[in-house]
C-alpha cells in the first residue's frame, strides 16, 4: 500500500472529491481501488498532498476521466511591470502612453520614444505611465529592464540611413542600437550631458565652411572626443514625383501656389535654408509653411509624399525612400562623435568596426545615393 509521506504546499489544484462525489464513489472504496491509503485520498482532495505519476493515471481510469480534468496548476501569477524613471530624448514632449526603448547610460537612464509603422507596432521596452514637470523626464511602465541595460548604444542624429549601420551591427555583433531623433545641434548638446552614446552631425561653420569640428571643439572644449565620417551626402529640394509645380531653385518657395515644410531650430537643413534665403535676398515670411515643422529629413520627405508640402529641405536618401524627385543644392559631411572613453567600449568597437566594412559602404551608396569614400575614417 502506498502511503502518504508528508504534508507539502502546492501549486496544484484539483477536482477530486468533486469527481468523486459526482460519481458516487466513497473515499474507502477509491482508495482500495488504487492501492492508497484513505487517508492519502483525503489528503490529495484537500491540496496537501501531489500524487505521483501512477497514482494520478489509475485515479483518473477508476474515475473515467482524464489526468487533466482531475489535476491543473494554478495560473502562474504575473509579475507586474516595473516602474522607472527616465529622461525622454525627444524634441516633442513625450505623451502618456507613448512607446519607447531604454539604455543605462553611465549612472542614469533615458527612454527613446519609437514610433508605428503603418503595418508593425514597434519594439519597445516600456511606455510612459507619466510626464514630469521637469522638461523630458517621465515616468515608464517596463517590461524588461535586464534586457535593455545589456549591449546597447544610443545613437542621435537626422540621417535616416544609419538605420542601415544599426541593422548590421546588430546581425554582426549582437550589439543594439537605438536611435534617438535629433537635429544635429540637439544631438551634441545630449552627447555634451551624457545622454547619448554618440551624436551624428552636419553642421557646416559659415565662416570657414568646415563641417562639425568648429561645433564640437565649442561644445566640448576641454574634452577628448573621437570624430568619424559616416558618409558624404546631398541636401536638397524634394518634390512630387515629375516635379508638377517646376521647382528647381530655392527662389521658387516664395511662389503663391508652393507650400514649404520646414526643419526644427538647430538642424542642419534649417541652417542650410536660411543662408540660401539671405543669398537669394528673400525673407523667410514669405515662404509659405517656414513656421511649419517636420522633425527629420523622412518625416518632411512624406509631407511632399502625402502632398501637405509641395517641396521640403532634405537629403537624397529621403527622397529615393519614398519615389520623390531632387534637386541637389549642397554636398555635406554627415560625422558620428563620442567621447574617447566611450569609443573604448567593446560595444562602440563592434560599431567602428561596421564602419569599415565594404557590405555597409555598397548598401549606402545603393540604397541612399551616398558618396562613402571617406566613411569610417577618423577626422579627430
Amino acid at each position: 500500500m502506498i502511503r502518504q509521506t508528508g504534508i507539502v504546499k502546492t501549486n496544484v489544484k484539483n477536482r477530486l472529491a468533486e469527481i468523486r462525489k459526482s460519481r458516487g464513489v466513497g473515499a474507502s472504496d477509491l482508495a482500495r481501488s488504487v492501492n492508497v491509503s484513505r487517508q492519502t485520498i483525503y489528503a490529495i482532495e484537500g491540496g496537501t498532498y501531489v500524487p505521483n505519476t501512477e497514482v494520478a493515471l489509475n485515479l483518473a481510469r477508476e474515475l473515467e476521466v482524464t489526468v487533466e480534468e482531475l489535476f491543473s496548476l494554478d495560473a502562474v501569477p504575473q509579475k507586474s511591470p516595473e516602474s522607472l524613471a527616465v529622461e525622454v530624448l525627444s524634441a516633442a514632449a513625450p505623451a502618456k502612453g507613448q512607446p519607447v526603448r531604454i539604455c543605462h547610460i553611465g549612472s542614469h537612464w533615458v527612454g527613446v520614444p519609437v514610433s508605428a509603422s503603418p503595418y508593425y507596432l514597434p519594439e519597445a521596452d516600456g511606455v510612459i505611465k507619466r510626464t514630469g514637470r521637469a522638461n523630458g523626464r517621465a515616468d515608464l511602465v517596463v517590461f524588461a529592464k535586464e534586457d535593455a541595460a545589456q549591449k546597447r548604444l544610443v545613437l542621435a542624429g537626422c540621417d535616416p540611413a544609419t538605420g542601415l549601420l544599426a541593422r548590421m551591427v546588430e546581425r554582426i555583433s549582437g550589439v543594439e542600437i537605438v536611435s534617438a531623433a535629433a537635429s544635429s545641434k540637439l544631438a551634441l548638446t545630449w552627447l555634451r550631458e551624457g545622454k547619448v552614446h554618440i551624436a551624428g552631425t552636419h553642421l557646416e561653420d559659415p565662416a570657414t565652411g568646415e563641417f562639425n569640428l568648429p561645433f564640437i571643439r565649442k561644445e566640448f572644449p576641454d574634452e577628448e572626443f573621437l570624430v568619424v565620417t559616416f558618409a558624404r551626402w546631398e541636401e536638397g529640394l524634394v518634390l512630387a514625383p515629375g516635379n508638377p509645380e517646376g521647382i528647381g531653385k530655392i527662389e521658387d518657395l516664395a511662389r503663391k501656389n508652393v507650400r514649404f515644410v520646414n526643419r526644427e531650430h538647430g538642424s542642419g537643413s534649417r541652417a542650410l535654408l536660411d543662408k540660401r534665403l539671405e543669398e537669394a535676398g528673400i525673407d523667410a515670411h514669405r515662404v509659405e509653411g517656414y513656421d511649419r515643422v517636420a522633425y527629420g529629413h523622412l518625416a518632411a520627405a512624406y509631407c511632399v509624399l502625402s502632398r501637405d508640402a509641395e517641396v521640403c529641405l532634405a537629403t537624397r536618401s529621403a527622397a529615393q525612400t519614398f519615389g520623390l524627385d531632387f534637386v541637389p543644392l549642397h554636398s555635406e559631411r554627415y560625422d558620428l562623435v563620442m567621447r574617447k572613453r566611450t569609443a573604448d567600449l567593446p560595444a562602440t568597437q563592434a560599431f567602428l568596426d561596421v564602419l569599415q566594412r565594404g557590405a555597409l559602404r555598397r548598401k549606402l551608396e545603393v540604397l541612399a545615393g551616398y558618396d562613402t569614400s571617406e566613411t569610417g575614417a577618423l577626422v579627430a
